[in-house]
């Protein structure tokens, strides 16, 4: 038996940040492969008019918690939905809950963290704001990497006697293989450039081709992070660890071959209603890569918006185009760079697992096939983000095959319409025309002489 699996049950555990993506992915994994577990403490807050309980009971009616249901049918009995907001003091939490978590909790997991790359700090007045930023994060590309290094660094000071653990994900992408492969329900990440690029709204990108892409699958994380619970509550480490679950050091993908293998699912499963054809060119000359942005991206927006304005709809496609860009642009610093991290601890954690152990929370990406992975992300975006079904495959091929087709014919006009121009205003330019066409000429006469003299 896992003694992993074995240690969280009878166990309550809290989590913060069940109701994104890593959450709900750590705690699918926990019911189903402990469903002896005591109770789940969630830090909920109402969203959309929805409240807790709401979010609850969408959460586990997802297709995520479809295995879980068929292990654990009481499954709603055991998550405890806390009214929670920790942008407030406490988290205003109120009394009663509190006392409840101080005193029945055994294990916390703290998941809960902003996604946004372009947060700014916002306890001052934004004058101030803007001009004491720059100093307090040095060479820290934003705000978004900054405050984590803060919360490590306050988890470290006021942990004491706690038994702490810090686990740093890279990129963190579609589950690898649990529950099952592919699933994402967020637009953050490797996703939301996915959708851009199979729905040919981003064509082109300022990115080193041959830096890392250090990609990990959330189901990976999960499995690091419920492993190194387990070693760090049994174990009890001196000093407080820090787990790097990275693919870069023991399984690169650089950017261009991820691009490659986009691609190649994109010509087996398009993406329905496409705008343009997708693409993927990487760039690493700032100059190129604003030309690309205003022919390949903004050039395309403004038609398409002159067309809507035409037929009296309203214009829409340069505001979601100027979005697409300005969150490019945020991330191009991590696309352009490559970094090692040590994964002592994590190959250390590994060695003292048991082969069972190793096969239920597997978080060897060494074993992780990227062609494979990638066509099935794909595949997750485009079934759990977009709805799609694929029973819309031919018609999305039919389209695409339009799209081409209205490509050439574009780029044709285009270079026609440039050449007569041309002719028009040079002597040297008709003089060339005519030799083209007169080749042309004697070379097809030559043709059908020679079919005669052979019949």
């Amino acid at each position: 038996m896992s003694m992993i699996a074995a240690f969280y049950s009878g166990k309550s555990i809290l989590i913060t940040g069940a109701t994104g993506f890593m959450g709900k992915v750590l705690m699918e994994k926990l019911f189903r492969t402990s469903p002896d577990l005591k109770v789940i403490y969630i830090l909920v807050r109402p969203k959309a008019g929805q409240t807790t309980q709401q979010r609850v009971f969408q959460i586990l009616n997802s297709k995520l918690f479809e295995k879980v249901k068929e292990i654990c049918p009481n499954v709603h009995e055991k998550i405890r939905a806390i009214y929670a907001d920790l942008n407030q003091n406490d988290f205003a939490i109120s009394k009663e809950d509190m006392q409840e978590l101080l005193s029945c909790t055994n294990i916390v997991f703290h998941c809960a963290a902003t996604v946004r790359f372009d947060d700014h700090l916002r306890w001052l007045d934004d004058a101030i704001i803007d001009e004491i930023t720059p100093k307090l994060i040095g060479d820290r590309p934003n705000i978004y990497t900054y405050t984590k290094a803060l919360g490590e660094m306050v988890v470290q000071q006021e942990s004491e006697n706690l038994n702490i653990a810090i686990i740093r994900p890279s990129i963190v992408g579609a589950t690898w293989q649990e529950p099952f492969p592919g699933w994402v329900d967020n637009l953050n990440g490797p996703s939301g450039l996915i959708i851009a690029a199979g729905k040919g709204f981003l064509r082109s990108i300022r990115a080193t081709p041959m830096a890392v892409a250090d990609l990990i699958p959330v189901d990976t994380v999960v499995n690091l992070t419920l492993a190194v619970g387990w070693y760090t509550a049994v174990h009890r480490p001196k000093s407080t660890l820090i787990y790097h679950c990275t693919s870069g050091n023991l399984n690169p993908c650089n950017w261009r071959e991820m691009g490659f293998q986009v691609l190649a699912t994109f010509e087996k499963v398009p993406f329905e209603r496409a705008f343009r054809r997708p693409n993927a060119d990487f760039t690493t000359n700032t100059i190129t890569s604003q030309y690309w942005n205003a022919v390949s991206h903004r050039a395309p927006a403004i038609i398409y918006d002159f067309y809507l304005r035409l037929t009296g709809r309203k214009p829409r496609m340069t505001k979601v185009m100027n979005r697409l860009l300005k969150t490019v642009s945020m991330l191009e610093y991590f696309v352009n760079r490559s970094w090692e991290w040590s994964t002592y601890n994590t190959e250390m954690l590994m060695s003292e697992l048991s082969p069972e152990d190793q096969r239920v929370f597997n978080f060897d990406v060494r074993q992780l096939n990227w062609l494979e992975y990638i066509e099935n992300y794909v595949l997750g975006v485009k079934k759990y983000l977009l709805k799609e079904d694929m029973a819309g495959i031919p018609e999305a091929k039919q389209h695409l095959k339009r799209l081409r087709n209205i490509h050439y014919l574009f780029n044709t006009a285009l270079l026609l319409i440039a050449w007569r121009l041309l002719i028009a205003r040079s002597q040297m330019a008709r003089n060339v025309w005519f030799f083209i066409v007169s080749f042309c000429y004697k070379f097809l006469s030559y043709f059908r002489a020679s079919s005669t003299l052979k019949v």
